[in-house]
């Protein structure tokens, strides 16, 4: 058989394959809306989008630009690359076995249930609408006091385990503290004619207006504080976005290993959010005699992926006391705690966090203020418990 002949016979069994695919999703639809509609939902359902994520451009290749960028900002999904894979190879035996009970990959950012409040206030400096979350009752929390966990693992937590003393300690001598960015390249939203360069989506090199301007922040606070901080203000995540917790991981080894004194290890990201319609929004707490802050979220991370993970309940309970400390002094800054399958690098010490500081829509001098409350808030709480 010439190349030629089988070549045209590849192309009609692919035409005929897509036809067939075709057919069976729109079947059943009375219109041509009806059936437009079904093949967009078909091509743009989560299976797709992962595939996406997960590098299958075939499985994935009519997806929209923008549900792929939003795949794109999603640090928990990246860092769960491993484990999606996992779960996306079983899908179909799942499916298959047991219904509508079959596990669902973890890919979401937000916790469970949360009240969009509009703000009553004009936060129009850099043209996105703000809302502050706040839970809208304990349905699918753990609550311990004033702190909400939002739980997508198989453990079961215990209020009375949350709330005991977690084991970390600031010391008398060495750095105590690691603050360093998987996504450093993740960026705010500047006021409009912002001279601003982005090397992708929300994404810019330019420390002035990404997590790293956060960290620095943070870094000056606890400095202030006389706690010994090292910032790492290495883009982990550019050129290359996929293995950037590879990378940030091989840092913080070497880190541990020059430094023994180092307890405490923060990884600062942002957060990318949209309302139902696809719309971005910045997430904002006001705070009198402060300003306005952006609001954020601490994920913890645990063995549920099947990775060591012993003492991640440690990392939890530092969380919970840090969390309960903010939300006494800023009741609206804090977004509820998550708790996740992935490790996201939290096995290095008993004392490592996720902090997302804000969105994507928030301005730069929001998500710098929210890091200089949690920096000093962290600071009381480092002070207290290692007395």
């Amino acid at each position: 058989m010439s190349a030629p002949t089988f070549r045209r016979r590849l192309l009609a069994l692919a035409a005929a394959g897509a036809t067939l695919w075709a057919a069976g999703v729109t079947a059943g639809s009375e219109t041509l809306g009806s059936a437009a509609a079904a093949l967009r939902a078909e091509v743009l359902s989560p299976t797709h989008a992962l595939r996406w994520e997960l590098g299958d451009i075939w499985g994935g290749e009519d997806l929209s630009p923008a549900a792929a960028l939003t795949i794109g900002e999603s640090p928990l999904l990246l860092a769960a690359r491993e484990d999606v894979a996992a779960l996306w190879s079983r899908e179909t035996v799942d499916a298959a076995s047991s219904g509508a009970d079959s596990q669902q990959p973890d890919t979401v950012t937000q916790p469970v249930t949360e009240t969009p409040l509009e703000t009553d206030l004009d936060f129009t400096d850099n043209g996105i609408p703000a809302r502050t979350l706040v839970p809208s009752g304990t349905e699918g929390y753990t609550v311990a006091g004033k702190v909400y966990i939002s739980n997508s693992t198989d453990h079961v937590l215990a209020v009375q385990d949350l709330t005991k003393s977690y084991d970390a300690r600031l010391t008398d001598e060495g750095p105590q503290i690691l603050i360093l960015h998987t996504h450093g390249s993740e960026s705010y939203t500047p006021p409009k004619g912002t001279d601003i360069v982005y090397s992708g989506n929300h994404r810019t090199t330019d420390t002035r207006y990404n997590v790293v301007h956060v960290g620095d922040e943070m870094a000056q606070v606890f400095a202030d504080e006389g706690i010994s901080v090292i910032h790492d203000r290495t883009l982990y995540d550019y050129p290359d976005y996929s293995g950037a917790y590879d990378r940030s991981l091989s840092a913080i080894q070497t880190y541990l290993a020059e430094y023994h004194t180092i307890h405490f290890i923060l990884d600062v990201h942002r957060d990318a959010i949209e309302d139902s319609d696809g719309n971005e929004y910045k997430v904002v707490s006001v705070v009198p005699e402060e300003g306005t802050a952006a609001q954020m979220t601490i994920v913890v991370g645990s063995d549920g992926s099947g990775k060591a993970h012993p003492n991640w309940m440690e990392n939890l309970k530092l969380g919970v006391a840090l969390q309960s400390n903010l939300l006494t002094s800023y009741p609206s800054l804090m977004r509820p705690m998550l708790l996740r399958s992935s490790r996201y690098n939290q096995h290095a010490t008993t004392g490592s966090l996720l902090v997302e500081v804000g969105a994507a829509g928030n301005s730069p001098d929001e998500a710098v203020l929210a890091g200089r409350l949690f920096a000093r808030q962290m600071s009381e709480v480092l002070k207290s418990q290692s007395k």
